[in-house]
């Protein structure tokens, strides 16, 4: 049965030019070309796939065949190839268009989605058309990688297909903004996002990926989004490792920066009498990040600082003296963690305060 995009006058177009072309052994004239690729294009515009048009165009020519003598059947082969090159160059030029625009609407509604540009009625109409029922919840998932992603870009197709191939056409979008890579999924299927970070990651060989928590509605993809690109930046800051954050995992870390003026009063206060230490107040601060993030081990920090143990011991004794908080004195110790962690928090020394 033939499909409904090959319409009787195309296929008696496509007939007539083979049996012409046939008659004289010649090529397909530049005109001939235009219309056939013209035909590729118009099915897939259609919604039909390059095997079901070539399949088609086949059965015609097996047709044409018939009417042809022993001469001219003998350039039939090759006119036949040619009129499938031209099929399949209009097919594919009309398919990476549809892929464009299909790009463009989608980095269209992000921009919508995210920046709220678009009423609440109108947003979820359109998240529908990408499979996102905006009444339930969501969270969003944003990769950084050691080069911008890009839309169309092959590490981003990599990502999208290995994402299909495990969880199928599902409520999932992907998109890219700001050289980052971007995956709204459903809040309930915390199995997509873990997968996409896993891709992502080993798409690019690095980066880092940060899952906001799921949020009912709208504003509630927003607010994931923003969690996301709140972690990296946590992350960036305070050097945390790990190729993935959980946004859920690191909100004390927000609570903490909420007062800025508080907690800029705290680290001159409690840290400031450092910067009377020969070299300045960073290598202190190094040794007590590393102490904190080891758990207060003398031996782990000085593993990780490339210094021996009694080095250590030595800078914080000198911390005391300078502070007057004792780092191994759990009274002074939150105190001092506290201040360590606003200090990465608002790269101090480096800025002012």
């Amino acid at each position: 049965m033939t499909e409904p995009d090959t319409s009787a006058s195309e296929l008696a177009a496509y007939a007539r030019i083979l049996t012409e072309v046939c008659a004289t052994g010649r090529r397909l004239s530049r005109d001939e070309t235009a219309t056939l690729r013209a035909h590729g294009e118009r099915a897939a515009e259609a919604g039909t796939g390059l095997r079901a048009l070539v399949r088609d165009r086949l059965a015609a020519a097996e047709e044409v065949r018939a009417g042809l003598d022993r001469a001219a059947a003998g350039h039939l082969l090759t006119a036949v190839t040619q009129a499938v090159d031209a099929f399949a160059e209009g097919h594919e030029r009309a398919q990476r268009l549809a892929i464009r625009q299909q790009e463009a609407a989608r980095r269209e509604f992000i921009d919508d989605l995210l920046y709220g540009r678009n009423d609440t009625g109108q947003l979820a109409a359109q998240a529908e058309r990408f499979g996102l029922l905006l009444s339930h919840a969501h969270a969003v998932a944003v990769a950084e990688g050691p080069r911008p992603y890009e839309d169309g870009s092959a590490v981003t197709r990599g990502v999208e297909a290995a994402l299909i191939a495990r969880f199928g056409y599902r409520r999932i979008l992907l998109s890219t903004k700001h050289g980052r890579l971007i995956c709204v999924a459903p809040g309930d299927q915390g199995g997509f996002l873990r997968h996409f970070a896993k891709q992502a990651y080993a798409a690019t060989d690095g980066g880092r990926v940060a899952i906001g928590r799921a949020h009912p509605g709208v504003g509630g993809v927003v607010q994931s989004y923003e969690e996301a690109l709140n972690a990296l930046e946590v992350a960036a800051r305070m050097g945390l490792d790990g190729p993935v954050l959980h946004a859920a995992d690191l909100l004390v870390y927000p609570v903490l920066a909420r007062d800025r003026t508080a907690m800029a009063d705290l680290v001159r206060s409690v840290l400031d009498p450092l910067r009377q230490a020969r070299g300045g107040a960073r290598p202190l601060l190094d040794t007590l990040t590393a102490y904190f993030d080891t758990g207060c081990v003398a031996a782990e920090a000085a593993r990780r600082l490339s210094l021996s143990v009694r080095a250590v011991t030595y800078r914080l004794e000198r911390i005391h003296r300078l502070t007057g908080a004792d780092p191994a004195d759990p009274a002074d110790r939150y105190t001092l963690q506290t201040a360590v962690i606003g200090a990465r928090l608002l790269d101090w020394p480096a800025r002012p305060l």
